[in-house]
């Protein structure tokens, strides 16, 4: 039987990665300092956002699903900071929908050296990326945009930006793109949680990231509001090392079935869906 067809059956069956990749992730046991942006934690397959179908089906000999599922855990890399995506709980627990979505400084690198099986953040597919990692997915489309004070009725859009101090998290793409197609003056940290504050003593005229990021912050600061439609297409992928394409194969069949069953469309109404409205899952890019 072919990897191909042996891949499918398991597909049928339901969710082995993406059962601890996802379900798993939800349930993240920190092993870093709870004070730090980003963490790596091992997690098992149950917790707030049950799936419905527990199995151990059996993979190839020496492929990552076979160590994983032989591990029991997976390790993935998450944040804490990111309300509705990926906060962390009373519990010590980091919950919301992107809670896999563990997004770490220097991923790519972590995935490199090991550090973390997969990455599930709101981590965008871009060719660059695409050099050094692979991605299953995307699995969400996010869009860049821009969060203001209320009481700011001059910013409508990037356009109004053009020499006006902007926070965002150093390195990301929505801070390189504010700088080069808008001509903002770049406020770097590296969290944007802590564009907040500088946000609101006037340090910086706005912040900017994806929108589904900002409006977890809205929600929770009344003071903020999000002004403009996005401006960008960020499709969010699952991070995995270079050249695993079983890997990456078998969890975009767990995503599509995920999709098909209406597992996606729970787990986003149970997390995101409580502020936002529930969006179409995007096609998947299987290259």
């Amino acid at each position: 039987m072919d990897t191909i067809l042996r891949l499918r059956e398991m597909r049928t069956k339901l969710i082995a990665v993406l059962a601890m990749a996802v379900a798993a992730a939800l349930t993240l046991n920190s092993c870093g300092d709870s004070s730090k942006t980003s963490s790596t934690g091992n997690a098992e397959a149950n917790g707030p956002y049950q799936l419905a179908v527990k199995i151990d089906p059996k993979f190839e000999a020496g492929s990552t699903m076979e160590k994983l599922s032989k591990a029991k855990k997976i390790t993935i890399g998450t944040k804490f900071d990111q309300p509705l995506f990926g906060l962390k709980g009373p519990d010590g627990k980091p919950r919301g929908f992107d809670v896999a979505i563990g997004s770490l400084l220097n991923r790519e690198p972590f995935l490199q050296q090991g550090r973390v099986d997969i990455v599930v953040a709101t981590y965008t597919i871009n060719d660059e990326r695409k050099k050094v990692v692979d991605f299953a997915g995307p699995y969400y489309e996010a869009g860049q945009s821009i969060m203001v004070l209320k009481s700011n009725t001059d910013v409508k859009g990037p356009e109004d930006l053009r020499g006006k101090p902007v926070c965002s998290v150093e390195g990301s793409t929505p801070a390189a793109r504010i700088v080069k197609d808008y001509g903002a003056n770049l406020v770097a940290t590296d969290a944007y949680s802590k564009c907040l504050e500088p946000l609101r003593n006037g340090q910086v005229i706005a912040v900017t990231t994806d929108n589904v990021i900002l409006a977890g912050f809205v929600d929770q600061n009344p003071e903020f509001k999000l002004v403009g439609e996005p401006f960008t297409k960020e499709p969010y992928g699952i991070g995995v090392k270079k050249n695993d394409d079983k890997l990456r194969a078998f969890i975009n069949d767990v995503l599509e079935d995920a999709e098909k069953d209406g597992t996606w469309k729970r787990l986003w109404q149970e997390t995101a869906g409580k502020v936002l409205p529930t969006p179409s899952p995007p096609v998947l890019a299987r290259y």
